[in-house]
């Protein structure tokens, strides 16, 4: 599943390549990606006429900011945007298509056919629906270690399911989660409660170093994640434990272990991060 890095790639990706086009019709050929309203002729009738004003990320959801509305579109596992000639073959898997009065489709391809759509009118999208109970951006400035330690005072909770609840901290994903505690030195089974201060504020850095990197790389391409124009991101290429099972830590040399946390796989050095 595409993580923040990934999301934000594909949002500035968008921006170059969609902004300020006016929608003139849209083709929805798999109704359940439309969530909201549960009428699809709807959705399609209030898009019709409206110009993409911005974009933005919210988690891992994208924000098309438009006259009326606010889509709020969520990739799932293997959902893609590409933006194409209106005459291009459309690939198969192709659910939602934007067609725009320029003669360009923004188009959505899901091969697994997790992705969701939801249309919002302006200033609705963040008080019903899925960005209603989402925690706070880690790589926005109100994200500070005096935050994180609120957020994990008191928790028995393990500290890795703790970091992928979304109500609590957005956009963290496995890849990133294990690559932060690595970098922190913290065992993903330890309580979120009992980290010290010292150990607080180093998975703060480390969480903040590692999305910077990774958005700069343009993500992680572990499966199948490509940004809005087809290129794949490059920061799997940076990755210290995430993947690496039986590989050399690049610290200390001891092998890299994988096991299951809160039911997903885990990858830690068993030297670098003792509980």
């Amino acid at each position: 599943m595409p993580e923040l890095p990934e999301v934000e790639t594909v949002v500035r990706t968008l921006r170059g390549l969609v902004m300020g086009k006016t929608i003139e019709r849209v083709s929805v050929h798999l109704a359940r990606i439309v969530r909201q309203p549960d009428d699809v002729e709807a959705f399609k009738s209030l898009l019709v006429g409206q110009t993409i004003q911005d974009i933005q990320r919210r988690a891992k959801f994208i924000q098309f900011f438009l006259n009326e509305d606010v889509l709020v579109s969520h990739l799932r596992m293997e959902g893609r945007y590409g933006v194409y000639q209106a005459d291009d073959p459309v690939e198969k898997h192709t659910h939602v298509v934007f067609h725009f009065t320029d003669g360009t489709e923004l188009r959505y391809r899901d091969v697994r056919q997790f992705g969701t759509m939801d249309l919002f009118p302006k200033g609705k999208e963040t008080t019903v629906g899925p960005l209603a109970k989402l925690g706070v951006e880690p790589l926005d400035k109100s994200f500070t270690p005096e935050v994180l330690g609120k957020l994990l005072k008191g928790r028995s909770t393990k500290i890795k399911p703790l970091l992928l609840n979304q109500e609590c901290i957005v956009g963290l994903g496995n890849i990133y989660v294990d690559e932060s505690l690595f970098k922190a030195g913290i065992h993903p089974e330890k309580p979120a409660g009992k980290l010290t201060d010292k150990e607080v504020n180093r998975l703060h850095e480390s969480i903040v170093s590692t999305l910077q990197e990774a958005v700069e790389q343009g993500g992680s391409s572990i499966k199948s994640y490509v940004n809005g124009q087809g290129e794949m991101g490059m920061f799997q290429q940076s990755l210290l434990v995430y993947g690496r099972k039986d590989e050399a830590c690049t610290k200390c040399g001891t092998e890299i272990i994988r096991f299951v946390v809160g039911g997903r796989g885990t990858h830690i050095c068993p030297d670098c991060q003792k509980l």
